[in-house]
């Protein structure tokens, strides 16, 4: 997403509501953490009375025994608007493309105080009898949640530091043109293991995790904003010296995050990205005029009626990369009734890559948010 991967419309639909509601909201930025460079550990901890932040997981697992592969998406959100009274919101996916599947479930709530930093984090939240929970630091994190409105879905996962940190923009802070300074950061790749249920049936699950960590984001709380959001694990058969594919099989990882926000108030597009290479401190900082994205399809949701874009092509010309990605299950799409009568939208959900990188034949998985489709 423009704010990473990651800013819900959901949320921002809630903060909305929650104004039309007659809370007179006066957002306030007084209390979020503004430094030149992010500083790790600590960032992980809540930012105390932070407008906007969150935790968020999404990726490809695949079943260790079937082979069968699954996508999970899930997040953790504080906010508080007014530096007064702080609320929650937690969200969790799961896709099925064998079954061509979608399920979700989540929940917002008004927390009884204001949450304090601590390391390692502790996070949590219960919905009719279930309790969803995140826990860790740095790379490691414990994932544990069991769907309430879909029984039979649940996730209990691990994840390790596969690649190391990567500080958007180079400092941890990235610049949505005027709109916005946000605190960024991901691990891009995390080994995740552990079980997921899907519809009663239990698996055991390996694969890869990509994690972004945002804070200071109230600024995009205008019905005028969307955006959407690419973020994309790729594997390369490394070459040996004569450059032929090496005899080994091992593969190169590079990741890729883009995103494009859309300020329909000033009918202005914002974009940018970060690029990171196989090799330790490859990382570059991507500009509107270094990618161009073009929309492949689009589809319709027979919920909503809301049409999405649902295949791309993104070519990167500095790095050499013309991708095609397109969704593993056509209807990803989230419909979250979040008071009587009011329904927001929104489609994220798990993709496939293929493509070339200087000229050789890339694959790889990624996960695409797609938010304020709406009128």
């Amino acid at each position: 997403m423009p704010y990473s991967g990651s800013m819900k419309n959901i949320l921002l639909a809630t903060l909305w509501l929650l104004a039309a509601a007659g809370c007179a909201l006066k957002p306030t930025n007084k209390f979020d953490v503004f430094t030149e460079r992010a500083q790790l550990p600590q960032e992980e901890a809540v930012h105390k009375q932070n407008s906007l932040e969150w935790w968020y997981f999404t990726g490809h697992l695949r079943d260790v025994k079937t082979g069968e592969q699954f996508g999970v998406e899930y997040v953790f959100f504080h906010f508080n608007l007014t530096g007064k009274r702080d609320w929650q919101m937690v969200n969790f996916a799961l896709t099925d493309p064998q079954r061509q599947q979608f399920r979700y479930d989540y929940k917002v709530q008004r927390l009884p105080q204001l949450l304090e930093p601590q390391l390692p984090i502790s996070l949590s939240t219960q919905k009719k009898g279930q309790r969803w929970t995140l826990g860790g630091q740095t790379g490691e994190y414990v994932l544990q949640g069991r769907m309430a409105d879909h029984p039979g879905y649940a996730i209990n996962l691990r994840t390790t530091p596969h690649k190391g940190l990567l500080l958007h923009s180079g400092t941890g802070y990235e610049n949505y043109g005027d709109v916005a300074r946000a605190g960024y950061y991901s691990y891009p790749r995390m080994s995740a293991s552990g079980t997921i249920e899907v519809d009663g049936k239990m698996h055991e699950v390996q694969g890869y995790l990509w994690y972004d960590r945002q804070w200071n984001c109230n600024s995009v709380t205008n019905k005028g904003i969307g955006w959407d959001w690419f973020s994309l694990q790729l594997d390369e058969p490394l070459l040996t010296e004569s450059g032929r594919t090496d005899p080994t099989g091992a593969v190169g990882h590079h990741e890729i995050m883009t995103y494009q926000l859309f300020d329909r108030n000033s009918s202005r597009t914002v974009s940018g990205g970060t690029y990171s290479g196989a090799s330790r401190g490859n990382e570059v900082d991507l500009q509107a005029q270094d990618f161009q994205l073009e929309v492949l399809d689009y589809w319709t949701s027979p919920h909503s009626r809301l049409r999405y874009p649902s295949k791309w092509r993104l070519r990167i010309p500095s790095q050499e990369y013309d991708l095609t990605l397109t969704p593993l299950v056509a209807d990803q799409e989230l419909t979250l009734k979040l008071f009587a009568g009011i329904k927001m939208h929104y489609w994220e959900g798990m993709c496939r890559v293929e493509g070339t990188h200087h000229g050789r034949p890339v694959t790889g998985n990624s996960y695409v948010e797609l938010t304020n489709r709406g009128k």
